[in-house]
């Protein structure tokens, strides 16, 4: 499998709009995030998890010419904006399966109503498919795991594909999630900046989780302006490295 880190940054992206902070102004290209997303390869097929607003623009940064499925985390304008972007993606009347809770599911119906009203003449819209998902299912015949992942308040949603791990936006592990996670090859995690957050993981939170799960390797995503891709890398041990947009891996 091949893992290519679309987006690596939180909410507001890197830079911040408006910002003139170290970060925000940096010329080393690995301090501009564009928000958290993730393109995996296996073999023919291409799987995307996550569509958030910088969709187009990293859809064509990488070439992406084709998906076979979405999986979605969960529901926050950050990680489904970009669902419109998938229309030239369906032309022809294709519809892209889109994986995620029920709870994700359907604020993603009500968000975009119009891609689901066949009223609606002259226009193009995205033809989506939603799937439902708890526990394991598959993609055709590639099998996925899900699991819930606390989200401050929210429950949502992480995936492990093979000796892959994906968590994002995470601010607790629960215990039938831990389970899922040992053995890994790679584990995607977020890690939003230094000082603790009520929503999500601090940089030494995620790398005590980190620690504990003991993957061969980790990436950390989902950073804001406050973490300096250089000076934090500096921090961590040689098998956790902060993820950066265009950053691709062998699971």
């Amino acid at each position: 499998m091949q893992l290519r880190f679309l987006g690596s940054g939180t909410s507001m992206g890197v830079p911040v709009v408006g910002c003139g902070c170290a970060v925000c102004t940096s010329s080393d290209r690995r301090n501009r995030r564009t928000r958290t997303s993730a393109l995996l390869r296996l073999d023919e097929r291409r799987i995307l998890i996550d569509a958030g607003p910088d969709f187009r623009a990293q859809a064509l940064a990488a070439g992406i010419d084709g998906l076979d499925a979405v999986l979605l985390t969960h529901s926050h304008f950050d990680h489904v904006a970009g669902i419109d972007d998938l229309r030239p993606l369906t032309f022809g009347g294709r519809h892209m399966p889109i994986y995620g809770s029920a709870a994700t599911l359907a604020d993603v119906r009500a968000r975009f109503s119009y891609a689901f009203d066949d009223s609606s003449t002259g226009s193009t819209r995205p033809r989506i498919e939603l799937c439902p998902i708890a526990g394991a299912f598959a993609i055709g015949t590639l099998p996925v795991q899900s699991f819930e992942v606390l989200h401050g308040t929210w429950t949502i949603t992480g995936y492990r594909i093979g000796g892959l791990g994906y968590v994002t936006d995470a601010s607790a592990i629960p215990a039938p999630a831990w389970a899922q996670l040992g053995g890994l090859d790679v584990l995607v995690l977020n890690a939003l900046r230094y000082e603790p957050h009520p929503t999500h993981f601090s940089l030494d939170e995620a790398l005590a989780v980190i620690a504990e799960l003991r993957p061969r390797r980790a990436f950390l995503v989902h950073m804001t302006h406050n973490v300096d891709h250089a000076e934090a890398e500096r921090r961590l041990p040689p098998h956790v490295r902060l993820a950066y947009d265009g950053l691709e891996v062998e699971v």
